[in-house]
């Protein structure tokens, strides 16, 4: 099982440790890739302060940002599953999971980024602010510049089994599962059973729940069927719709009663 998740605009700080060695994280095939947006991203932030607020979409309260990206060649890194917080990670809360859960978690937890295009949990990465609707001034749109290496790099990393996908709209942009892959993904929406109407802030904690639900249960579904049983067995509500041709993705609703 491969499950997609999107990054947190808030991050935890770098710490002390050693800086980044790009070549060291997962998606091998990404590297090149990641180097070019690192190098904009970083010279951008040192070179002009006001352009990279505007390019970055950053308030004045969030200036401090700017520094932050300037200094991500020799900033510390931690394991990217410590830099993420914000609603969904804190619900998933990877610290607190059983060592087995962790290394499932490990195994099968795939992070989209607009800067490094998407790492494993365990990769480690300093402290960054860039998301994956910034327009480059040299590279673009980042959404678009992404999806030439990930559709190089994402079918190996999707493996022969089961692609839950609870990426936000801009960062499902990145990459579309195409193909057989389609045929094993799964998205996800939560939606206030009552009212049937998709929430929001409350949307990422549910999806963080489920994420450590299957993790701790230890279970691996193969396909989205199996998912669809698997979440059942772990007390969610689900309403399950297979795709109407070859190619696409199955779509899932998680209904919830309380809104918390």
């Amino acid at each position: 099982m491969l499950v997609l998740l999107p990054p947190s605009e808030g991050k935890a700080s770098s710490g002390r440790g050693a800086p980044l060695k790009p070549e060291s994280l997962s998606l091998p095939a990404l590297t090149e890739a990641r180097e070019a947006v690192l190098d904009e991203l970083a010279e951008l932030c040192a070179a002009d302060e006001e352009k990279a607020r505007e390019v970055l979409g950053l308030s004045e309260g969030l200036r401090g940002e700017v520094a932050k990206n300037a200094e991500l060649r020799t900033a510390g890194a931690r394991p990217a599953g410590e830099i993420y917080t914000g609603v969904l990670y804190d619900a998933l809360d990877l610290a607190s999971l059983e060592p087995a859960a962790k290394r499932r978690a490990a195994r099968s937890l795939l992070v989209f980024s607009g800067l490094w295009g998407a790492v494993r949990v365990t990769d480690r990465i300093p402290s960054y602010r860039c998301s994956m609707g910034v327009r480059l001034p040299g590279l673009g749109a980042l959404g678009a510049y992404w999806r030439a290496p990930m559709a190089a790099a994402m079918p190996e990393a999707a493996g022969d089994g089961l692609v839950l996908d609870l990426r936000s709209a801009a960062y499902a942009a990145a990459w579309k599962p195409k193909g057989e892959v389609a045929g094993r993904t799964a998205t996800v929406r939560v939606l206030h059973a009552p009212t049937r109407k998709v929430v929001s802030h409350f949307n990422k904690a549910t999806k963080g729940r489920i994420v450590r639900s299957l993790l701790s249960a230890g279970v691996a579904p193969t396909g989205p069927a199996e998912l669809v049983e698997a979440l059942r067995d772990l007390g969610y509500a689900v309403e399950a719709q297979a795709p109407a041709k070859a190619g696409q993705a199955w779509a899932l609703d998680v209904l919830v009663e309380e809104i918390h």
